[in-house]
């Protein structure tokens, strides 16, 4: 990945407004894994490559974690995510999770085991 692909300038501000407007589950998840929390990860929220924002990303493994709300149940915004998710996988080699918002909030603990069991594969 070259410099101008991670973190672009001109999507700054993009992911400071993110950042300051985050979602209650964006904003859980985040005290879920800020300071290493899972297996010794860093993980970065609203971190972009290309003209993508991640809601969060682990460098060191190559893992995007998206949370949706029911937005992303409609056809077109799900087509959109498989098309980036398939963009991510075949330029960067980055893996994509997906949760339901709600399952930060009703389940934390499987989604912190599943994280660890993807990372192991």
């Amino acid at each position: 990945m070259d410099k101008y692909s991670k973190n672009a300038p001109h999507l700054r501000n993009v992911r400071r407004k993110l950042r300051r407007n985050a979602t209650p589950a964006e904003a859980a998840f985040w005290n879920i894994v800020k300071g290493k929390k899972v297996a010794g990860l860093q993980f970065r929220r609203q971190y972009s490559i290309d003209n993508y924002v991640l809601d969060f990303y682990c460098p060191e493994v190559k893992l995007a974690v998206e949370l949706d709300g029911n937005y992303h149940n409609q056809r077109t915004v799900s087509e959109y995510d498989y098309v980036r998710e398939r963009e991510l996988a075949d330029k960067y080699g980055i893996r994509t999770l997906r949760f339901e918002n709600k399952d930060v909030f009703d389940h934390p603990d499987d989604i912190i085991q599943y994280i660890i069991e993807e990372i192991s594969k």
